[in-house]
């Protein structure tokens, strides 16, 4: 059953806009997030793509949780295989002293960009089989005083900052449940593999002292407007957006188009609507339908909703209309 609903922000890069403008535009929508009820704001790390600009993750959230005062602020995700996990532990240990209790880290597997950007960010190149291990180590950072350790996150150490495992496949799946933690699944662009990672999870869950029972949270996109149209219309941004990325050719978030055929060709277009098919578009009645299906469907604890909308201020309403849907669908 729906407990809870939260926001996802990359901090979409306009079309005649700057990074400048869009910090400013995600600083603007966590306070609008807070004032809606969202539970969690999540920035998500990416890297070298010119209509992103929340790289810089931890500096990002303690932008916005200097900007607002009770919404949880976190990471959805930091990719893990980027950093050296006592780095990871320090930064977040910093934000939780600074604003206790509200801050998440999320944690991704994948390095969230193209192979030649991850080498620059890693200087060397690993298997991918170290995930679980500096999951593990990062957590001890995080725990109280671990006197037999030489080496101590500070800040960090004792803050004990909630860790959730995020992942688009099954791996993530299984390394949370082995470790007892909470599940993200990016359903918002990769739902192909998302009822056999929820069943790993579900059914090799082990409880920890961080989790009595599995918590599954769900993405899903999210463009809600007046009309099925004008919601289809903002849509088009992102789906123009994310077949440019497929085809090699990432840019900004295009200006939203009327015929998204006569921009994509068929064939992409068809991928492109598997990918993103988790999503609720349309007035606000669409939408409340769409949202409890996607719940339902997946047994969601928490969804967490995103969306590349290029007007802001269609962004800040769409959000204002999935918060009041989804307050409903909570208390019905």
């Amino acid at each position: 059953m729906l407990k809870k609903f939260s926001l996802l922000d990359l901090s979409p890069i306009p079309e005649g806009q700057t990074a400048a403008d869009a910090l400013r535009n995600t600083i603007d929508l966590a306070k609008h997030a807070e004032r809606q009820g969202y539970h969690r704001f999540w920035l998500a790390e990416h890297h070298n793509m010119p209509g992103i600009a929340s790289s810089a993750t931890a500096v990002m959230i303690g932008q916005v949780a200097a900007a607002t005062s009770t919404i949880r602020v976190g990471s959805g995700g930091v990719m893990l295989p980027n950093h050296a996990p006592l780095m990871v532990a320090e930064q977040f240990g910093t934000l939780a002293s600074l604003f206790p209790d509200r801050i998440d880290l999320g944690l991704g597997r994948a390095p969230g960009t193209d192979m030649n950007t991850a080498r620059a960010l890693r200087r060397h190149m690993q298997g991918g089989n170290e995930f679980p291990q500096e999951v593990v180590e990062l957590m001890g950072y995080l725990e109280p005083a671990a006197l037999r350790s030489p080496v101590k996150a500070i800040p960090g150490q004792g803050t004990q900052v909630p860790i959730w495992i995020l992942g688009s496949s099954t791996g993530g799946a299984q390394v949370a449940a082995y470790l007892g933690l909470p599940y993200a699944f990016a359903s918002h662009f990769a739902p192909q593999m998302i009822n056999e990672a929820l069943h790993i999870y579900r059914s090799h869950f082990r409880p920890s002292d961080n989790l009595a029972e599995p918590y599954v949270m769900v993405a899903a996109g999210l463009y809600a407007a007046d009309t099925d149209e004008e919601a289809q219309y903002l849509r088009s941004s992102h789906m123009l957006g994310f077949a440019r990325l497929r085809t090699g050719r990432p840019g900004k978030l295009p200006y939203p188009v009327k015929d998204l055929s006569a921009e994509i060709p068929d064939g992409v277009l068809s991928a492109i609507s598997e990918d993103l098919s988790v999503a609720a578009i349309g007035s606000p009645e669409t939408v409340q339908r769409q949202l409890t299906e996607i719940a339902d469907r997946y047994q969601a604890d928490e969804l967490i909703l995103t969306a590349g909308i290029h007007d802001h201020a269609a962004r800040v309403k769409s959000f204002a209309i999935g918060a009041e849907v989804l307050k409903q669908i909570i208390a019905a």
